[in-house]
């Protein structure tokens, strides 16, 4: 129930089977030291953490999600649409996306009558959903470390793996079911929402109760708060410029090189993020005080992240993926690896409420699995066998964590909309379970007919 307790003691049990006693030089020195994780770390702490602490300085972020609110919510329909697009447009996922959405549509929301459950829905289903699909973000960078596999040619440098990541964004069934199973909601056209999703939003347009009876709503109060400096006016372009370059300089090195520059385009992001701030009359210190609180704020993160980077080394250094080839490489069918995927992540992410962590540990066996599959079974379109199994493992740790009520997208997501935390679960869990039925078929009669 605690990633970082269960991922440092992976790390320790790893170590002791390599022999490796010395924790400090000879495991997370050694990982640390690689380029892999020195960019992972640059991008999440550095510039990822200093940028939102930019954006949280000059309430660029908010005083865009204001614009859109004031002049676009006319009912609920459209106060659900603008929490939708929110979702997209702040594509980071996780945290960031789930407290901003959230606090920032929760006013005009409640105004509406929109039921906590329902509005909770929304932004955990575009959080972690669209950070896969729209993966010009920290995403791309750390997920590429764990997919090495000896002999495969696509997959040998860091380039390779960046251009086959995003190559393989097409299979991401679930994610777009999620998304577009959101959007039909908002719509009032969803098909299946399940009887207490159906009964929370029947219950608060006919009655005004936002929440069920007997339901504990989490506080959000903690999250509303400001750091913009009462001689400063917040303005979109303080978010719009810094979005821009992110999405610009990713799409177009992307285009230029076959694989998106995301540590460029957050680079330029944060720099114009600070010379926007200081042209518009902040003065420095409260600069750079906000990137300091920005790198608080995504500490905790990065010690996951480095934990996750370090147990997906040793994984394979101990030969976990081989073991697995070894024992079931000629025993499954090829065609139900993905479906063996997809149970094996959500399970795991189920029950440590980490996505992240989940694909620490399982890329580094399922990759070298799905490869010996696509040998042994002679198929045609090897790349697009590793494509399907990547994307199953990718969603499979999105759909276990955003239903897990340990996450903490999940428990965001009611802090920030104000829901019960069980309430949100369990009215989740059947528009989720949908989703994850209709991509399980999708991938097994991809897997059929498209290698």
């Amino acid at each position: 129930k605690e990633p970082v307790s269960a991922l440092f003691s992976g790390v320790l049990v790893g170590a002791i089977i390599l022999g490796k006693f010395d924790l400090v030089d000879a495991v997370f020195l050694e990982t640390l030291a690689t380029k892999n994780a020195a960019g992972i770390i640059l991008l999440y702490l550095w510039l990822l953490g200093g940028l939102l602490g930019i954006w949280s300085r000059t309430g660029a972020a908010q005083a865009f999600a204001n614009v859109m609110t004031k002049y676009v919510v006319r009912g609920p329909k459209s106060a659900r649409l603008v929490a939708w697009i929110l979702g997209i447009i702040f594509f980071q996922g996780g945290t960031m996306s789930t407290v901003l959405v959230g606090t920032t549509v929760k006013p005009i929301a409640d105004k509406e009558n929109i039921s906590h459950e329902e509005l909770s829905y929304i932004v955990d289903s575009t959080a972690s959903p669209i950070a896969c699909l729209l993966a010009f973000n920290a995403w791309p960078a750390y997920i590429q470390a764990f997919l090495f596999v000896g002999g495969v040619g696509f997959l040998a440098t860091e380039a390779a793996r960046l251009s086959f990541f995003f190559k393989s964004l097409a299979f991401s069934f679930y994610s777009i079911f999620a998304i577009i199973g959101t959007l039909l909601l908002c719509l009032d056209k969803a098909p299946y929402l399940g009887k207490q999703l159906r009964g929370a939003i029947k219950r608060s347009r006919e009655t005004g109760k936002l929440d069920a009876d007997g339901s504990s709503p989490l506080s959000a109060k903690e999250l509303e708060g400001s750091t913009v400096p009462s001689y400063y006016t917040p303005h979109i372009i303080d978010f719009f410029v810094p979005l821009a370059l992110i999405i610009g300089v990713s799409i177009g090195t992307f285009i230029a090189t076959g694989s998106p520059n995301v540590r460029l385009g957050f680079g330029l992001a944060l720099a114009s993020g600070v010379c926007l701030a200081l042209i518009r009359g902040m003065k420095i210190i409260d600069v750079v005080e906000g990137m300091g609180e920005g790198f608080k704020g995504v500490v905790l993160g990065s010690i996951i992240l480095i934990l996750a980077i370090t147990i997906g080394k040793l994984s394979q250094e101990t030969g976990g993926g081989l073991y697995m080839v070894e024992l079931l490489g000629s025993s499954i069918p090829y065609f139900l690896l993905p479906l063996i995927l997809l149970a094996m992540t959500i399970v795991i992410a189920f029950s440590t409420g980490t996505s992240w962590g989940t694909y620490a540990v399982t890329f580094p066996l399922a990759m070298p699995l799905a490869w010996a599959l696509a040998t042994s079974a002679g198929l045609a379109n090897p790349e697009v066998y590793m494509m399907i199994c990547f994307a199953t493992v990718l969603n499979g740790s999105v759909i276990g964590d955003q239903c897990s009520p340990i996450s903490d997208t999940t428990i965001l997501s009611s802090m920030a909309t104000g829901c019960d935390l069980m309430d949100h679960v369990k009215t989740q869990v059947h528009p989720a379970g949908l989703a994850t039925l209709a991509s399980a078929i999708c991938w097994t009669l991809s897997a059929l007919f498209l290698t």
